[in-house]
């Protein structure tokens, strides 16, 4: 009985597990220019990994958010008037994170990109957006990325047809604490829960292991990232390990970041800059009068956008040529240039591209024929001359090109979110170990506090695994301050000061003053919880003072009766502690302010002898939660929580004003497509001859003109209840209409299936009385009746509508007889699943089994006996799908409960 029920709960385990999760999530490939997007979804029907396509059925997306006309404009739409409007398309909004005003505003000059910026109360960089709506007043670079962030959500939710705000955001290696911590923030004001952020790195190294096979040796691997706006190498190590595994020893692989390099200005932009230059110059060459085209920023937009495309055909051919139509005062521009002096143009920058990797080996101690694979990822990758200065670097004839170069880092993204969500879980494992990107020290200051080794200490070494958890202690008697920083042989860019984030902590003063007159064991100091998140951001989490007491207390001797008894004593607070000195145990207040006892109460319990005490020294630790207050200044401050709400209500309020705008569009296009549609079949099919008056078509077409008329004039500017209202003004005209059309075909295919279903009960009842002949007469005779009703019901309608007009309702539908038809086959099927009856057991067994049950479960109480038995005395028995009979022996409530 034990092995079937360890069987059952097997069985029950493994149907739960194979009950697809209806849950999904996301990953974001949030680059400098573009954004990808990959939906983890195990919905029946849907392929469980997938890339979410944009409106104009493409992979990537432009990370653009514009603002014209009143209208906010996203992705595609905003990049539709970049060259028009090159001031009010906000991009590369990923690159100004955590950077202050004026290293903003010297990109921005570099870039050409005519933005409105001011500073704001953190140094940061705001945008100052005013059109013809309400959208008027400073935007931080965290609520513009926010609605990149949102699109990106609603791509996602679109492709999968399901709610996802649940998601895994790629970021480069080089991003810093301020970076990450304002990425994040800019997700949590678009409603996204992020699980993690991921190094591009790692999530290409999942994709890359995820289908491989480690246990036959282990490897390194480097992965060479050249994307729109920077440049690294990361060196990657996999292996397998053993595992036990539903008892079996089963190999899982796993990969290890052991060090990874960058060039964060050195990318596909970098040569796009170069190119952008020399025709500007031969531009202002071929016009002449002292014309500067680098003046116009609607000139230096168009002329970007073309030679994005000139570099791309570079990439496949020796020569491009470019062509700008009205560059600069209705001036025509036209050139061409060759890939060799394109390569010119570039020739100090594929030096540069080999740093990163140079750095990455040199680091490590490995020699190039110690790597396994240099894998390409990344849109810039596919330059001929840098995979040239690779292969000859590396000795290679060909590179590893085993990785989509651009969506290698959001498919691999997408499992590792998969494996961080609670309602998906994958069947293929890989574990992956990445580290921080930089070195990470903690400096405490206070007074009486000596600058010294104890006083700054390395917390996260360099390539530390993610997540993980520090603790410092630090012997003190006074608030102080506690700052977060960088080991200063590696900065992230831009960063001036190594400093990230300061806490002040308070509570310890008043501590140590309230319990400096006790008898102190030891002296008084405070420890401070540290943790570096999954996404690499590092933060102090707690803090407590500890401070051990040491005292002398009156406890009962050992004796006959009571012998070291002990009992809890109930949660005890600081104040109620100090109140009462004789207590009896050793109370710890833990960081929730809840009291943990060390040692517990001696109790005196009742005895024949008089008690005896003694005095005993006893050890009392207090730990007493200590306030933390964050101090952070400059472009790295987080947002205050005021600004947060303030950011989500206007975020909240523009997400409406596109919905309102979509129904608009969307309605607006319902109707177009309905007039259109209906005249076209209305002028053209015959059929509709059959079921319409001349007069009721003509009349309808009229209405469809009247209708289109104000859909392009007055109708140019309509709401979306406007449009609503018309169109259900045409239908209601139009779908008597239809319906009748629809029925002209529809009912008689009905009624074929309505005559032909009798026949076939004819065939199903005989093989009863031969099969199972055990089926009621009368449930028999029921079915056979009702199909005699079906028959003369149709008969009836059938001959009232040969004498009806085609050109009113229907005297009966093709839905009436498929109702009709499907409900006599439900009853045929009721008939039809009717169990073979059980064989009549005769007395003398019924007798012996209730003899042998009563035995064998003589401690069960009479109801659970009375539960065994039917009212006729008969052995319950339970149904195989076939009708055989299971025996149930013995059984036990115990299974019972745990199944």
């Amino acid at each position: 009985m034990r092995l079937l029920r360890l069987w059952l709960l097997l069985l029950i385990m493994i149907v739960l597990n194979s009950i697809p999760s209806e849950s999904a999530v996301s990953s974001i490939d949030l680059g400098s220019d573009w954004l990808k997007v990959a939906v983890v979804n195990l919905k029946p029907g849907q392929t469980p990994i997938s890339i979410a396509i944009n409106e104009m059925s493409k992979r990537k997306t432009p990370a653009l958010v514009a603002f014209q006309s009143g209208t906010r404009l996203l992705g595609e739409e905003a990049a539709g008037i970049t060259a028009r409007y090159p001031d009010k398309v906000y991009s590369h909004l990923r690159d100004m994170l955590g950077k202050t005003y004026e290293q903003v505003k010297e990109f921005l000059e570099a870039m050409y990109l005519p933005f409105d910026v001011v500073e704001d109360s953190r140094g940061a960089v705001a945008f100052w957006i005013e059109d013809e709506s309400a959208n008027v007043g400073l935007y931080s670079v965290e609520e513009l990325l926010a609605m990149i962030l949102g699109f990106a959500g609603d791509l996602a939710e679109f492709h999968s047809k399901a709610v996802i705000k649940d998601a895994v955001v790629s970021v480069p290696a080089y991003f810093g604490q301020a970076e990450r911590r304002a990425l994040v923030q800019a997700a949590q004001l678009a409603g996204i829960n992020v699980l993690a952020l991921i190094n591009e790195h790692s999530g290409a190294a999942l994709q890359y292991g995820i289908d491989k096979d480690f246990s036959n040796g282990s490897r390194y691997v480097v992965f060479y990232d050249m994307g729109a706006s920077s440049t690294y190498a990361a060196l990657v190590y996999f292996s397998a390990y053993n595992a036990k595994e539903f008892g079996k020893t089963v190999s899982v692989n796993q990969f290890q970041v052991k060090d990874v390099r960058w060039d964060p200005e050195l990318g596909g932009r970098s040569m796009e800059s170069r190119l952008v230059e020399f025709f500007a110059d031969e531009f202002n060459k071929q016009v002449g009068s002292g014309i500067d085209v680098r003046k116009s920023p609607k000139a230096m937009a168009k002329l970007k956008k073309q030679v994005k495309r000139t570099k791309e055909i570079l990439s496949a051919n020796t020569m491009a040529p470019i062509s700008v139509e009205s560059l600069y005062d209705d001036r025509d521009f036209r050139s061409s240039i060759t890939r060799e002096k394109f390569e010119e143009l570039c020739g100090d920058l594929w030096d540069r591209s080999l740093v990163p990797i140079k750095e990455v080996l040199k680091h490590s101690g490995l020699k190039v024929d110690e790597i396994y694979a240099v894998e390409l990822i990344g849109g810039a990758t596919r330059v001929p001359k840098l995979q040239a200065k690779l292969q000859e670097f590396l000795g290679k004839n060909e590179l590893d090109k085993h990785l989509d170069a651009d969506e290698a880092i959001v498919l691999g993204s997408s499992l590792h979110a998969a494996n961080l969500s609670d309602g998906i879980k994958l069947n293929r494992k890989l574990g992956m170990v990445d580290g921080s990107s930089y070195g990470l020290v903690v400096e405490l200051d206070g007074s009486d506090l000596q600058k010294d080794e104890s006083t700054r200490q390395l917390l996260v070494p360099r390539m530390k695994k993610l997540p993980s958890k520090m603790f410092r202690s630090i012997i003190h008697k006074k608030d102080f301050e506690v700052s977060l920083a960088y080991e200063s042989d590696l900065l992230p860019p831009s960063v001036t000061s190594p400093i990230f984030a300061q806490y002040a902590v308070f509570g310890l003063t008043e501590s140590s003053e309230k319990y400096s007159s006790r008898n102190l064991s030891s002296p008084i100091k405070a420890n401070l919880h540290f943790s570096l998140s999954k996404s690499g951001i590092l933060s102090l989490d707690r803090a407590d003072a500890v401070i051990e007491i040491s005292e002398w207390v009156e406890v009962p001797k050992k004796n006959l009766t009571v012998e070291n008894t002990t009992t809890t004593s109930p949660n005890l607070t600081l104040e109620s502690d100090t109140k009462n000195t004789t207590e009896e145990s050793d109370v710890n207040l833990n960081s929730d302010g809840v009291t943990d006892n060390s040692s517990n109460n001696n109790v005196e319990g009742p005895s024949t002898t008089e008690p005896v005490t003694e005095k005993k020294l006893k050890k009392r630790t207090f730990r007493v939660p200590l306030k933390i207050v964050e101090k952070t200044v400059g472009p790295g401050m987080p947002l205050s929580k005021e600004y947060l709400a303030e950011a989500k209500r206007k975020l909240e309020e523009l997400n409406k004003k596109d919905a309102e705008r979509r129904r608009t569009a969307e309605l607006k296009n319902n109707l177009e497509g309905y007039i259109y549609s209906t005249k076209e079949k209305l002028e053209t099919s015959e059929e509709f001859e059959k079921i319409s008056t001349a007069d009721e078509r003509k009349s309808f077409i009229e209405k469809l003109d009247e209708v289109q008329e104000w859909l392009y004039t007055d109708g140019e500017d309509a709401t979306a209840k406007e449009f609503e209202e018309r169109l259900d003004s045409l239908k209601a005209i139009g779908d008597p209409i239809f319906f009748r059309y629809k029925e002209l075909s529809a009912r008689p295919t009905a009624i074929e299936l309505a005559r032909k279903y009798p026949g076939e009960l004819q065939q199903i009842v005989k093989g009863w009385e031969t099969k199972k002949p055990w089926l009621p007469k009368d449930r028999v005779d029921e079915v056979v009746g009702d199909a005699d009703k079906l028959k003369s019901w149709l008969d009836k309608k059938e001959a009232e509508q040969k004498k009806a007009s085609g050109f009113s309702t229907p005297v009966f539908t093709s839905e009436e007889v498929y109702l009709k038809v499907f409900s006599l086959q439900e009853k045929v099927a009721s008939v039809n699943r009717i169990p073979k009856p059980k064989p009549k057991k005769n007395e003398s067994e019924t007798s012996s089994n209730k003899t042998s049950s009563a035995d064998s479960t003589s401690g069960e109480t009479p109801e659970e006996e009375k539960q065994t038995t039917d009212s006729n005395g008969s052995a319950d028995e339970k149904f195989n799908p076939d009708g055989s009979t299971v025996e149930d022996v013995n059984p036990e409530p115990e299974a019972r409960d745990e199944l």
